[in-house]
C-alpha cells in the first residue's frame, strides 16, 4: 500500500489553441481537430512565434528558446506537492522521476529537480513511456517499507511539443507540456492510499511508439488507438468488478491520450460524465504527467468514500492500472 500525501502540477502558459494550428496551414481545420481527437488546446513551453515560424523544424533550437526546463517543471510541481503534503522539501528522502523526452542522459532526471529543490538526496529515473506514473508507484509498492525513507517525491515531467513536428498534423494536434508530482510514502499513513497496482507489457510491438533521439514522435495511429480501448476497457473493467460495490463514489481518470479513447472506454465499461476526470480537452497528451495532473486538479474534489481508477497505456507496449482510496478522515 502506497500512502499519497500530496499532488502538485505545472503546466506553461503559452496556450496552443486550434485555430493557432490550422492557421499553421499543415492540413487542418478547428472542426478536423475536435472531431478527430477532442482537443481544444494545449500548453508548451515553447513561444508561439518560434512554432508558427519555424514549425520546430530543429528541435536542437527549440531547446535553447524554451521557457522552461524540465528541472524548472517539475520543481514547480513539486513545490505544489510538498505544501499540501504539509512538509518541507528537507523532509523528503528520495526522489524518482520519469519522463518520454528526458533533458539529459546524465544526470538522472530527478536530480536536476533535486538541484533546484536544494535537496541532496538519492534520485534515479524510472521511465515507461505513457505508463511511467503505474510503474512508479507499482515499484514502490513492491519495496521493503523499512528500507526507504519517510517521504518519496514521484516526478513525471513531459515537455512533450519539444519533440513535435509541427508540419504534421498527426503529431502537432495532439501533444502538450506538463509536469506533475506526488508525495508518497510507504510508511506514514494518510487519508489517500494507492492498491491494486497492476502491471503489464508487450515489447515485442516496442516500435510501434517512438520518439527517437534527437527525432521526432512518430506512432502506428490506429492500431495504438484500438491497443488502448481495449487494455484500457479490459483494465477498468478488472476494477469496477473488483472495488465498485466497496465505494461511496467510483470514479475514472485514464491515459490523457486523445478524448476519443477516453469517451469510448467509458461507454463499453458504463462510467457516466459525472465519473469520469479528465483534462485532454484543455491541455492535451501530456504523456506520463497527464494521469497525476488530473489528480492533482481534483485535489479538493476527493471525498471520503472515493475510489479512483487509474488505468494507463503507453508505449512499449505497456499498461497499468491502480485504485487510489480515500479513507473516512476525508481530505486535507
Amino acid at each position: 500500500m502506497i500512502y499519497v500525501h500530496g499532488f502538485g502540477h505545472f503546466h506553461p502558459e503559452n496556450v496552443i489553441t486550434n485555430k493557432f494550428l490550422a492557421d499553421l496551414d499543415i492540413g487542418t481545420t478547428e472542426e478536423w481537430i475536435l472531431d478527430r481527437v477532442g482537443i481544444e488546446s494545449r500548453r508548451t513551453v515553447l513561444p508561439l512565434e518560434y512554432i508558427r515560424d519555424t514549425k520546430n523544424a530543429n528541435p536542437e533550437l527549440g531547446y535553447q528558446v524554451r521557457l522552461y526546463s524540465n528541472a524548472k517543471g517539475g520543481a514547480e510541481a513539486a513545490r505544489m506537492a510538498i505544501k499540501r503534503a504539509g512538509i518541507t522539501p528537507q523532509d523528503i528522502g528520495l526522489v524518482i522521476s520519469g519522463s518520454s523526452i528526458p533533458e539529459f542522459l546524465v544526470p538522472s532526471e530527478a536530480s536536476t529537480v533535486a538541484g533546484e529543490l536544494g535537496i541532496d538526496v538519492p534520485c534515479f529515473d524510472l521511465n515507461a513511456a505513457c505508463t511511467t506514473y503505474g510503474m512508479q508507484i507499482n515499484f514502490l509498492d513492491m519495496m521493503k517499507p523499512e528500507k526507504l525513507p519517510p517521504y518519496i517525491l514521484i516526478l513525471n515531467i513531459e515537455l512533450t511539443t519539444l519533440g513535435v513536428d509541427f508540419s504534421s498534423r498527426a503529431s502537432a494536434v495532439l501533444f502538450g507540456d506538463a509536469a506533475a508530482a506526488t508525495v508518497v510514502s510507504t510508511s506514514v499513513p494518510s487519508h489517500l492510499t494507492f492498491s491494486d497496482c497492476h502491471v503489464f507489457g508487450k515489447p515485442t510491438q516496442w516500435d510501434k511508439i517512438v520518439v527517437p533521439k534527437l527525432g521526432y514522435f512518430s506512432q502506428d495511429g490506429n492500431m495504438v488507438q484500438k491497443f488502448a480501448i481495449v487494455k484500457m476497457t479490459d483494465a477498468l473493467k478488472s476494477v469496477q468488478a473488483s472495488h465498485a460495490e466497496n465505494c461511496d463514489r467510483f470514479l475514472f481518470v485514464g491515459h490523457q491520450a486523445n478524448f476519443g479513447v477516453l469517451t469510448t472506454t467509458c461507454e463499453r465499461t458504463g462510467i457516466t460524465e459525472d465519473a469520469h476526470w479528465y483534462n485532454v480537452t484543455k491541455f492535451g497528451n501530456t504523456g506520463c504527467a497527464g494521469a497525476p495532473v488530473v489528480l492533482s486538479q481534483h485535489w479538493d474534489d476527493l471525498r471520503a468514500g472515493d475510489c479512483v481508477a487509474v488505468v494507463l497505456v503507453g508505449g512499449g507496449l505497456s499498461w497499468t492500472h491502480m485504485v487510489l482510496t480515500v479513507n473516512e478522515k476525508g481530505c486535507k
